[in-house]
């Protein structure tokens, strides 16, 4: 949780800090967690999940692909320490949760704020594709926008 603090004093992810953030990291419908180590010391993670009530993306996935939103798999929470980055961590952690949903049949994909524009532009240069940009409302007082997006169709990396 140090680590996703730094990330959050740093960039703002996530956009609302959780009330019980290790709560946060493992809730929902969990289908892995992966974490990163740099000598012993946690730099970065992510989780794969079954769609979950407020993900946007899957919807955009099933509706161009004729597929049912359980045919995609969620690709969430990832964060890498500030001191760590450079190294392509994210895009190990990405492709981990990538090869896991692949192996159960199922097309990752993932959304993310539009303000969050360095993870956008990593999940780009990996060949993520953007199907759309939307507004979501996250709170009676909160209106987010949000950048939906599919990962690459290839098979293997």
């Amino acid at each position: 949780m140090r680590v996703l603090a730094e990330v959050h004093a740093r960039d703002g992810y996530p956009v609302n800090w959780p009330d019980q953030p290790g709560e946060w990291l493992s809730r929902g419908p969990l289908l892995g967690s992966w974490v990163a180590e740099v000598d012993g010391r946690l730099v970065g993670h992510v989780c794969l999940s079954q769609v979950g009530e407020g993900d946007l993306a899957p919807g955009l996935w099933s509706e161009r692909h004729g597929a049912g939103r359980s045919a995609t798999a969620v690709v969430g929470r990832l964060f890498v320490a500030p001191q760590a980055r450079g190294h392509r961590i994210g895009a190990v952690l990405i492709d981990r949760a990538v090869k896991e949903a692949r192996h159960r049949g199922l097309h990752p994909v993932l959304d993310v704020v539009t303000s969050d524009t360095a993870a956008a532009d990593l999940y780009e240069r990996l060949g993520w594709q953007l199907m759309a940009t939307v507004e979501q409302q996250w709170s009676p007082h909160q209106t987010v926008a949000i950048r939906c997006y599919a990962a690459p169709t290839w098979h293997s990396r």
